[in-house]
């Protein structure tokens, strides 16, 4: 078998880093990133806390399955469903976020509320993110956890052509054209989220066009490299 890609697994590292010391994720939550030359295989760690992933944890997995592709693989994620089945309907994501982010989740819990940029940071909501109501698929009685394939394909039907998919009671999950982006879009959801919550009691919000939202996201996601070399620096030093 060919090496998994160091770099890639490098930035996954990262990553998982840059998404904690961000307090996106805490325990929970995960990112993955497709195989740069197998667009059937992506990378994610196994189950383990974000902050403390390291390259060794990284493992990679079959989209068709959500499964490890070596054999007797350590224990995974149980939601690794989100994954595969958004890089299946998706040839043009690239890396996933799920997280439980919690300036977004009051925006999955309270009915009516619309989640759409208000900020030049944010254009990637577009014109708002949707949601997924996991008891059309699962009943009544579920623990809200994408657990199978079936529900992962129900998640990404719901996700469509959007940036961010909001889970109803439970976060949300970002995706992107590459890793650096998709962590970049799961921070900034995050800040649009607090920018709405604060807003709301003043008014209604002006929301961004989507013309307006289209053209922030080029400039700013155009300068990927920025943030990203920032937060990982960040990361590190909070870790010494």
């Amino acid at each position: 078998m060919n090496p998994l890609p160091a770099a890639l697994i490098q930035d996954l590292v990262d990553a998982n880093r840059i998404l904690f010391d961000q307090r996106i994720v805490d325990a929970f939550g995960h990112v993955s990133a497709r195989h740069p030359e197998r667009a059937d295989r992506f990378l994610m760690a196994r189950n383990v806390a974000p902050g403390q992933v390291v390259a060794a944890d990284i493992v990679e997995y079959e989209v068709a399955t959500g499964e490890a592709v070596a054999a007797d693989p350590p224990r995974l994620y149980l939601e690794r469903f989100i994954h595969s089945e958004i890089f299946k309907a998706r040839p043009d994501v690239m890396a996933v976020v799920h997280n439980h982010s919690p300036a977004v989740l009051p925006f999955a819990i309270a009915k009516g509320a619309r989640f759409r940029p208000v900020c030049h940071m944010c254009g990637f909501l577009g014109a708002g993110a949707p949601l997924f109501e996991v008891r059309d698929s699962a009943g009544p009685a579920s623990d809200l956890l994408i657990r199978n394939r079936e529900l992962g394909a129900a998640l990404a039907t719901t996700l469509g052509d959007a940036s961010l998919v909001l889970m109803r009671g439970h976060g949300c999950t970002v995706v992107a054209a590459s890793l650096r982006v998709a962590v970049y879009r799961a921070v900034y959801a995050e800040v649009n989220a607090q920018l709405l919550l604060q807003t709301l009691p003043l008014g209604e919000p002006e929301y961004l066009t989507p013309a307006e939202a289209d053209a922030a996201r080029e400039t700013c996601e155009g300068q990927i490299d920025r943030p990203w070399k920032l937060w990982k620096q960040q990361a590190e030093a909070s870790a010494a």
